[in-house]
This record gives C-alpha cells, structure tokens and sequence, in this order.
C-alpha cells in the first residue's frame, strides 16, 4: 500500500483539487491511503475564528461566514451537478462547530483550539471524496480521529501507538483508496486533539508505519526538497536524495519541506518517502531513505523566523551550573517553550526559543524572579548545513547578528530582524 499526503497549497482551490485527481489518475486510484490539509489558508481562517471567539464576539459570526464561504466557492466550481448532498454534509460540519462554540463552557485557549482547527481538514477532506466519487473514483472517507489516539495534550499531543496500531489495522482497507485528514487526532474522551502544526505529514508517516506501507509520498508546490526555501533565497538546487538521517536533521532545524516527527515512523520500518511536484507527477523529485547525507552534497539553508533570544545570568554573578540549567528547563516545559539553540559560558545561558504558544512573557517574568534576563523578540535563526566560509560569508551579509554558532557539520546564527 502507498501512502499519499496532499498539502493545503495542494487543494487551495478548485484547480488543485482537479490536480489530485489528475495525479491519482495517473498513479492508479487503488492501494492507497491519502492524506490531505486543509485548503489553502483555512487553518489561518479558523485561527481567525478562534481569536474571534475569545476576543471579539461580535466578529465571531462573520469569520465562520468567511470560511463557509470559501468551500461554496470551491464547491459551486467543482460540482456540475448541484446535488444537496456535499452541501448538506458541508453545512452538518458548520452546524457542529457553531454548536461547540455556543455551549462551550472550557476557557482553556488550547483545548477550544483543537476542538475548531479540526473542521478545516474534515471538510476539504469531504470535498475532495465525494469529487473523487463523482468521476467514478470510489473512495472511503474516514474520520482520522477515529483511529489516531493520543494523549490529551491539545495542540501538540502524544501519540499512543498501540491502540493507533490496532484501529488503523481493523479499519483500513488495504486493496481499496482511503481519504483522511491530516493534523487530527483525538484523546481517550474522544475530544479532537491535534499532531501540531503542520502535522499532516506526521499522519502520513503514522498511518505508513501502522500499515506498514510501501512509501510514503509527500506532493508539493514545488519539484522537492530544494536546498532552501525559494521564498527567501534567491538561487535553490533539488536534493535529489537524502538519507533518513540527514533528513531528520534538517527537519529539526525548521526545514518546512517535512515535519520533524515524520521520519522518524518511516526510519524504523525503513519505508522510502518521495517529496514530488503536485505539477509534474512522472517527475523523481527528492528520496528520502538509506542513502548517503545528501546529493548534490551542498550547502543547505534554513531560516525560522519570529523567534525569541534569551540571554540569563544569576543576579550574583555566580557560575552557571547544571543546576540552573535544569530549572530553566522545567519552566520552559511548563511554559511549552520550543528551543531551538543553546549557549552557555560560565556565568551565562542563552536560548533562543519558539514562542508558539504565546507564553513567553509569562516565562520572562517568572525568570526574572531569580536571574538577570535580557531578551530579543522577533528574532530570525538562519542555520546552514553542511557549510563553506563562502555560504557563512553569504548569509552573514548586511545582517545584525546577535549570536552565532558553529559545529562540525552546521552554522547557525540569530539575526535582528
């Protein structure tokens, strides 16, 4: 069995949602697990809504208009035949949310925020089946929430393997083509629960292990894993392979092509994962599997932006040890702070951190109870791998840089923005 993951620029609008039955077409619809975002910027939309919820409720019915509105247009394009029936499983999906919304009584920010992210992926995913089911391409659509368990920690939850395992095993149909959601998931209460940002990958890799399927392909906007991210550097070069390793390297470092957690599935059973064009479906794009760091073997650039730079000292000047180390550490698991690099010297610490959960200065003001804090925000982390003097020199042009790194194999430096 193959595993196909569709991205939300992938079916952002009615023409890519044509495109993927093109390339399921050309593929072959049958032995297949597909698994796709939401559409376009509906994640944004529904964040929108969410915001609207907590902060402004007289913008709350208007936001939900707007994302209706904008699977209406999708639909009232893909559809010849105006049947009631997308339209009513549509509109069902709506009925549900705005239902929550009115008798949620849960402050809990994270919690409300699963319980409505979810409908993007549910609906284009709905979308995308009964279409498919129109020219004739039969299809079973099932609720990933369903079959994904998880811990309850909402918005970045812990996946639990073996119940995951066994619902996947009983349900999933091997010979036969299954549409599901990326991102979601769910917890024993069979509250929604989600893989964090950008999961959908993380699902494709969850349900190829489960399956134990033959690949995993990841279709994108772009020919494969290119070298960097051609939105902020100007000349890029497809890797045309790259080791499970490597891959997981530059996934952790914020390469967006692939979500770190992926890999890490699809390593264990040695399943090869393809990142093809969306476009150009014959194309080989980039492998991903047992092969030797990467080829060409070049400079790779990576940049994560919106960061936070934390420096501490102790108000005494004392050395910093282990045991202030570890504290930080516990507050930045409490606080569900990202880090993504670390310096120390003798009586200082410096972090810079990803401040996604909007908890940042609840942990400045609970650091400054006991250390000297200076901090930076809206910081950029530019990391190249596998770098020459030439990529550092490059990189560094016309930058403030605030800190800087190096190792064997990897720069890394933090930029005022």
């Amino acid at each position: 069995m193959n595993v196909f993951k569709f991205g939300g620029a992938s079916v952002k609008n009615a023409d890519g949602v044509k495109n993927l039955l093109h390339v399921l077409t050309e593929t072959g619809p049958n032995k297949k697990l597909v698994v796709i975002s939401a559409m376009g910027k509906t994640t944004n939309a529904l964040e929108t809504v969410i915001a609207s919820y907590f902060d402004e409720k007289t913008a709350l019915s208007q936001s939900i208009e707007t994302v209706k509105s904008f699977h209406e247009e999708i639909i009232n394009k893909l559809f010849s035949e105006k049947t009631d029936t997308i339209f009513r499983k549509i509109n069902r999906f709506f009925e549900e949310l705005e239902s929550f919304l009115n008798r949620n009584k849960s402050p809990n920010y994270d919690y409300v925020y699963d319980q409505v992210i979810c409908y993007g992926e549910l609906i284009s995913t709905t979308i995308i089946s009964e279409y498919l089911n129109q020219h004739h391409i039969k299809n079973t659509w099932i609720d990933a929430r369903t079959l994904i368990k998880t811990d309850n920690t909402y918005r970045d939850a812990k996946v639990n393997w073996e119940q995951t395992q066994t619902n996947i095993a009983a349900n999933v149909q091997k010979d036969e083509l299954t549409i599901t959601q990326g991102f979601i998931s769910s917890d024993s209460n069979n509250f929604t629960t989600t893989l964090g940002r950008e999961g959908s990958d993380y699902t494709a890799g969850i349900f190829a292990y489960c399956l134990h399927a033959k690949n995993v392909t990841i279709w994108k906007d772009v020919e494969g894993v290119l070298n960097a991210d051609p939105r902020e550097f100007k000349e890029t070069t497809l890797l045309q392979e790259i080791s499970y390793q490597e891959a997981i390297e530059l996934a952790f470092y914020g390469a967006s092509v692939i979500h770190p957690k992926t890999l890490q599935p699809l390593q264990k059973k040695e399943i090869p994962l393809f990142v093809k064009s969306f476009y150009n479906p014959t194309e080989k794009g980039t492998s991903v599997g047992n092969a030797n760091k990467i080829t060409p073997y070049i400079p790779c650039f990576i940049v994560k932006k919106d960061l936070v730079l934390l420096s501490l000292s102790a108000l005494d000047f004392s050395f910093f040890v282990e045991e202030n180390i570890s504290e930080i550490f516990a507050l930045f698991h409490k606080y569900q702070i990202k880090v993504d690099l670390i310096q120390n010297s003798a009586i200082s610490f410096s972090v810079c951190v990803d401040n996604k959960f909007n908890n940042i200065d609840k942990l400045i003001n609970h650091l400054q109870a006991k250390f000297k804090v200076s901090f930076n925000k809206n910081v950029s982390l530019y990391t190249i791998r596998h770098f020459t003097q030439e990529a550092i020199n490059q990189l560094e042009k016309g930058k403030d840089v605030l800190l800087k790194q190096q190792t064997r194999e990897t720069v890394q430096l933090v930029t005022k923005d």
